[in-house]
């Protein structure tokens, strides 16, 4: 089996890579060879090292001819401009975002054409499909059959691309899935330009003795995952068959990941309890409402029925979020006093 991941050196594509190296497996069928497509390949990247592991470097576009120049039997498309350079740049989250997924998709639709395997594609969508538009609010608990009405130009074009990828898996081109991502925190590393980062912000950086800001009032709920349950997630919808039976894919509805509500001010509280006054202290309240009226237009309560029909679950707790964080990555937190590995429920 030939896996191809874009956007496989960003912070979602490495957790798929590993995850996936650690199994040697997918769908019931070893791994020979998993592609990791990317603009920027880091000098570091060890995983380039594993005997598996092909690299193919480059805009995607461009790259499309070496991608498939063996059959694609599942393709994770991770790769994508985040939201708040989408809006800062239109032409960017347009071409990055838009143009380079219908290329993929027409890469691999003519590759199925020319007798080769129908390519199952997972497409990496996002909650900000959803947005409350002044003539049909957002309903209370949000669900796959809610109508989408994307507030800003990142969910817009992460709109578009889940209608292309049913058109293209209603006309037997492709398999094609979609995944709803929620906010995925707490991410490692330094800030992105996501509208959403600073979710990760205010606890990653307290947690490495930095100062944060947040930029939306503490009142604000969101829907959250840790980047665990995101991997699980994404693996689980690439396995899924096709029907209606149990842990089957039934229709062509996307799937909404798992997810936890939470609000700003738990977090903090969370932040304060499991590290200390200190930590919880350097995050400083600095209201930008640009950044709040792009993640404040998100839905943060959604009817979870149709991920779990799939056996996949939210995180059970914010503690658990910020636990997981602190074990995956001991190097980048320096605060003391924190709870011992076993005193939080996964």
């Amino acid at each position: 089996m030939r896996i191809v991941i874009t956007g496989g050196f960003g912070f979602l594509g490495r957790q798929v890579a590993d995850a996936l190296l650690a199994r040697r497996t997918l769908c019931g069928a070893p791994i020979g060879q998993l592609v990791l497509a990317d603009r920027f390949v880091p000098e570091e990247a060890a995983v380039a090292a594993d005997p598996l592991v092909a690299v193919v470097q480059g805009d995607l576009s461009e790259r499309l001819d070496e991608i498939f120049a063996r059959p694609v039997d599942v393709l994770i498309h991770l790769a994508s401009a985040v939201s708040a350079e989408c809006e800062t740049d239109f032409d960017l989250g347009m071409s990055a975002n838009l143009d380079t997924t219908r290329a993929l998709l027409d890469a691999a639709r003519a590759q199925s054409a020319a007798g080769g395997p129908t390519p199952r594609v997972v497409f990496s969508s996002s909650v900000a499909v959803y947005g409350s538009d002044a003539a049909l609010p957002l309903p209370p608990v949000v669900s796959e059959s809610t109508l989408a009405t994307p507030q800003s130009s990142y969910g817009t074009q992460k709109r578009v691309c889940e209608q292309l990828v049913a058109e293209y898996t209603r006309r037997g081109f492709v398999d094609g899935r979609v995944a709803r991502l929620m906010t995925v925190a707490v991410r490692p590393g330094k800030p992105n330009a996501a509208a959403s980062g600073f979710l990760s912000g205010i606890i990653r950086e307290p947690l490495a003795g930095l100062p944060a800001t947040c930029p939306v009032s503490p009142e604000l709920r969101v829907a959250l995952a840790s980047p665990r349950r995101t991997v699980e997630g994404i693996l689980r919808i690439a396995e899924a068959g096709r029907g209606s039976g149990p842990g089957e894919l039934e229709g062509g509805l996307p799937v909404n990941l798992p997810a936890l509500t939470v609000s700003v001010a738990e977090m903090l509280d969370t932040l304060r309890r499991v590290a200390s006054d200190a930590v919880a202290d350097l995050v400083t309240l600095a209201p930008d409402p640009a950044v709040e009226a792009i993640v404040g237009s998100w839905p943060a309560v959604f009817d979870n029925a149709r991920a779990t029909a799939l056996g996949l679950r939210p995180d059970a707790s914010f503690e658990s979020v910020v636990r997981a964080y602190v074990e995956d990555h001991p190097g980048a937190v320096t605060a003391g006093d924190l709870p011992a590995p076993g005193a939080i429920g996964a």
